[in-house]
């Protein structure tokens, strides 16, 4: 089963509705139109080795949940899948009515308190990400092995580069041997030393990712100790490379958005994390799922950057001691009825494959 497959089978649709910030009451110029839904897999792959647990396009703005991974999600009180299954009517494409079968109130519990409020504290990390990348300086070009390798000098030490300058040396004529019982320290030579012969360098090119050893005669006095500071390059290297992902991957215009408000983080991240945690105070103090926001208007001063992160932050602080407590006088169950899910979800595939010749 493949996204393509399904859009050329709609049959074995059960759900399709319009999502995200068209569903939320969220949706500002420049919004995308998401879709999520439900499928049931045909029987025979049912049975077979090509089961499916979802599907989705090459942008992930259209996402499919065959129905026993649904029914699992749903068990766990997944935020998604509680929003897929209480989308309101007018953002509903379609519906089988085997979906009349399953009712979000049925497996509401106090699992959403852990559920919404994670996916809420994901997105505050996602906000803080951003700040660190923002106010995060990286050059264009990636440092190399030299930038993170110094050299003893007088009471303390000087970077390689600067002692190289100083005695009007290229690494490419330096050589290197293991300095025992030192970790990643080394014994510094120069070609103006040898009689005959040559070392190899300190690094074989820009690209190394490490330093290099050289045969050195016997005699022959080190003219300087060096150390490599390997973790530090290696931490270098890892959010190097991070951050030149997210700048490829990041949604520009998102990006513009957030520099414009000036605030230094993700503004619809944290517009995301009071919508989470105001569905989850609901969900505790109504028993019901409310997709469409009435709180709109807020979320949206939330979203365009009028609040310090700061602030946002004791709001949430002050949000999780009021939730903490609706849950805990909550007449929810402590956890979903399995049972009851896997009888739902034997009655669908038993009454689907009995109409249908898939």
């Amino acid at each position: 089963m493949t996204f393509d497959h399904l859009q050329q089978n709609p049959q074995l649709l059960l759900l399709d509705c319009i999502s995200g910030s068209t569903a939320y009451n969220l949706n500002v110029k420049g919004s995308d139109t998401d879709r999520k839904g439900i499928f049931i897999m045909p029987q025979k792959q049912l049975y077979g080795f090509t089961q499916t647990d979802q599907v989705a396009n090459n942008t992930n703005d259209e996402v499919y949940f065959e129905i026993g991974r649904f029914m699992e999600l749903l068990t766990k009180n997944n935020p998604n899948i509680l929003e897929l299954l209480s989308t309101p009517s007018q953002f509903v494409l379609y519906r089988h009515p085997l979906m009349d079968l399953i009712k979000p109130e049925d497996f509401l519990s106090k699992l959403c308190l852990d559920t919404f409020a994670g996916y809420a504290h994901s997105q505050i990390k996602k906000a803080r990400g951003l700040n660190k990348k923002i106010n995060k300086s990286i050059d264009e070009t990636c440092k190399t092995v030299l930038d993170f390798c110094y050299v003893i000098h007088d009471n303390g030490s000087i970077t390689l580069k600067e002692w190289l300058q100083v005695n009007n040396f290229e690494q490419q004529q330096c050589g290197l041997v293991n300095l025992d019982h030192f970790r990643d320290v080394y014994l510094l030579y120069h070609q103006k030393q040898l009689k005959a012969g040559y070392f190899r360098g300190i690094i074989s090119g820009a690209d190394a990712d490490d330093v290099q050893l050289s045969p050195v005669p016997e005699g022959v006095e080190h003219l300087a100790v060096m150390n490599f500071n390997k973790d530090g390059y290696s931490v270098y290297c890892k959010e190097y490379k991070e951050y030149r992902e997210w700048e490829a991957k990041r949604n520009e215009a998102r990006y513009q958005s957030t520099l414009s408000h000036g605030k230094s983080y993700d503004a619809k991240n944290m517009m995301h994390t009071f919508r989470l945690l105001n569905m989850a105070g609901e969900i505790a103090q109504y028993g019901h799922v409310i997709v469409n926001r009435p709180d709109r208007d807020f979320l949206l001063k939330i979203r365009n950057g009028e609040f310090e992160f700061d602030k946002l932050m004791n709001m949430v602080n002050e949000k999780m001691e009021q939730i903490n407590e609706l849950y805990r006088t909550s007449a929810l169950p402590n956890k979903p009825d399995l049972q009851k899910a896997e009888v739902i979800l034997l009655q669908i595939r038993t009454e689907f494959y009995e109409n249908s010749q898939l």
